[in-house]
């Protein structure tokens, strides 16, 4: 079994206020930039092959991490949050009330008006999944929080109509094994992203 890890993004501006980013492409903010230039790898990881999502809060992310540019894949994106990019989450559940609870029962197939689900999100993964898994070769990829909830969801069976079994951290990396069809499974999740004075 070859290894999967990912980890989300460092901060931006529109994270600090709640506000819906899916594909807009926001750069990190300077506290995320410091945060992320901070950033370690387990020493195990360090010398994964680097992919990330081809956002400038990913890629900027993969760089202050890594030191190196990362090759992007288009999988990695966020999910598409169509009409509701921009809006704060808390203002569509006033505004749609009971519409908007009715859609976050359905989990994996919640999606705003032409947007994507995290079961379409899974889809669009499964492909990258089995191709790393031919290639034999650990990555790493500098993704987001729908993608990995999206993974972990794959992996663990958990169909987010409730919360999951283990609360996925930010600031951390999370790691799957992957079968040789690309199944994915968690191995270790939440290590810390250490700092970089302790390397």
């Amino acid at each position: 079994m070859v290894r999967f890890a990912v980890v989300r993004h460092a901060p931006t501006e529109w994270n600090a206020i709640g506000r819906v980013q899916g594909r807009t492409d926001i750069p990190l903010s300077e506290a995320g930039r410091e945060l992320a230039a901070g950033w370690s790898l387990p020493a195990d990881l360090a010398e994964f092959r680097a992919i990330a999502s081809p956002l400038a809060r990913t890629m900027e992310t993969a760089l202050l991490l890594l030191g190196r540019t990362a090759v992007t894949d288009e999988r990695l994106v966020e999910m598409d949050w169509a009409v509701w990019e921009g809006r704060e989450l808390p203002d569509l559940r006033a505004e749609l009330g009971d519409l908007m609870v009715a859609w976050e029962a359905e989990g994996l197939d919640f999606r705003a008006p032409g947007g994507e689900s995290p079961r379409d999100v899974q889809g669009r993964l499964a492909p990258l999944l089995a191709e790393v898994a031919r290639a034999a070769r650990p990555t790493l990829a500098v993704t987001h929080k729908g993608v990995i909830r999206a993974l972990y969801a794959l992996a663990t069976g958990w169909d987010m109509t409730d919360k999951p079994a283990e609360k996925l951290r930010d600031d951390c990396v999370h790691v799957f094994t992957l079968s040789a069809e690309g199944a994915p499974a968690v191995d270790r999740l939440n290590l810390p992203l250490g700092k970089r004075g302790n390397r």
